[in-house]
């Protein structure tokens, strides 16, 4: 009889810097920032803009921000993306390997999929950890992943879950969350914060040239030219998670953070929003950014330490940001059912159990 091949789980995310010292970020931003799918400009235009211009400075002012989430642990992502990973592992059984990578910095693609061919593993099922799709996070993952597996003289088989941006079991375990912090804070104005990402990147995204940003409310809906758009994805979860929390339209504002350089991004911006409605009036807010299922430097930092200083600055008082889903039990429970309902490859171990053996049906 055949040895049954062995199935494999690598959860995706984007990574992190070893430490905060500037030593280890600096390494960090060349990999991350030396990505032409993240800095998609002339290979000569980027290497100047990241050597002049971005690795002199942004290592030591990056690292100030990672110290000031970093815990006794480590990387908070890196934290949770372990929790993680041990809980799905718990679900599945040992049946079935379960890693964790990370598109920049450690533990890398390379060496997670060495280690697994190395524990026998002949099919693997990726899942990227970014609920929208874009080039700059899942594209160049999944492009990563391929390319490193086909190194590989046995290449394993792959099978990658897609975005899960729409998925009840992913919005549900957010919802849940978020619902006791508005129960608490009743506030005025709710924010849906999203990664930015640079316009040009929606635009190539249409295939079609004739919807992304060329028609009012492109991303109002999800249709055939802008069915991999990432504004529109997130458009489309903003929605979705306000309507389960039953959030009114007039309290729901979407917006974009991160933006770096002078080209234009996503807008609008949520820095620039929380100082207008602070200004406004408004007293009391909530912010969620469901484009992160791990907290991280854009989530702790960026936005529940200086999107509250800026919101206090200009009037506001509450301020109040939701913590994405992390290693919630019922996350891990929604990893394995994304897992396997669009991959059919994986089966907890508990459903496992369940089956008859192949002798028996003989």
């Amino acid at each position: 009889m055949l040895h049954p091949e062995k199935t494999g789980l690598l959860l995706l995310n984007l990574g992190t810097p070893e430490s905060p010292a500037p030593s280890d970020v600096r390494p960090y931003l060349r990999q991350f920032l030396s990505d032409p799918r993240v800095l998609d400009i002339p290979g000569w235009k980027r290497w100047l803009i990241l050597n002049l211009f971005i690795l002199p400075f942004r290592p030591k002012e990056s690292g100030e921000a990672y110290e000031k989430v970093w815990t006794d642990e480590g990387s908070p992502l890196l934290v949770y993306g372990r929790q993680l990973t041990n809980k799905v592992q718990e679900r599945l059984g040992e049946e079935i390997v379960v890693d964790l990578a990370m598109r920049y910095g450690e533990p890398s693609i390379p060496g997670t999929l060495r280690r697994m061919r190395e524990q026998g593993v002949d099919r693997i099922v990726v899942f990227p950890l970014y609920p929208q799709y874009s080039s700059a996070a899942t594209g160049s993952s999944l492009e990563e992943v391929f390319r490193e597996a086909g190194k590989l003289w046995n290449t394993p088989w792959i099978q990658v879950v897609p975005p899960f941006y729409h998925e009840d079991v992913y919005l549900d375990v957010q919802a849940r969350v978020a619902r006791p912090h508005l129960e608490e804070i009743d506030p005025e104005v709710v924010f849906f914060s999203f990664h930015g990402l640079p316009e040009r990147h929606m635009r190539k995204s249409d295939e079609t040239g004739r919807h992304c940003l060329e028609t009012p409310g492109c991303c109002e809906k999800i249709v055939e030219a802008n069915r991999n758009c990432y504004s529109a994805q997130c458009y489309h979860t903003a929605g979705k998670l306000a309507d389960k929390l039953g959030i009114p339209m007039e309290k729901r504002v979407i917006c974009f953070q991160s933006r770096l350089g002078r080209d234009p991004w996503i807008k609008p911006y949520t820095d620039e929003l929380i100082v207008e409605h602070a200004k406004a009036g408004k007293k009391r807010a909530v912010i969620l950014s469901p484009a992160f299922v791990a907290d991280c430097l854009e989530t702790l930092e960026e936005l529940a330490m200086r999107g509250r200083e800026d919101w206090e600055e200009h009037g506001g008082e509450l301020f109040r940001l939701v913590p994405s889903v992390n290693a919630e039990d019922d996350w891990a429970d929604a990893v394995v059912e994304l897992a396997v309902r669009t991959t059919g490859f994986l089966k907890p171990a508990a459903e496992s159990a369940d089956e008859p053996s192949a002798a028996a049906n003989h």
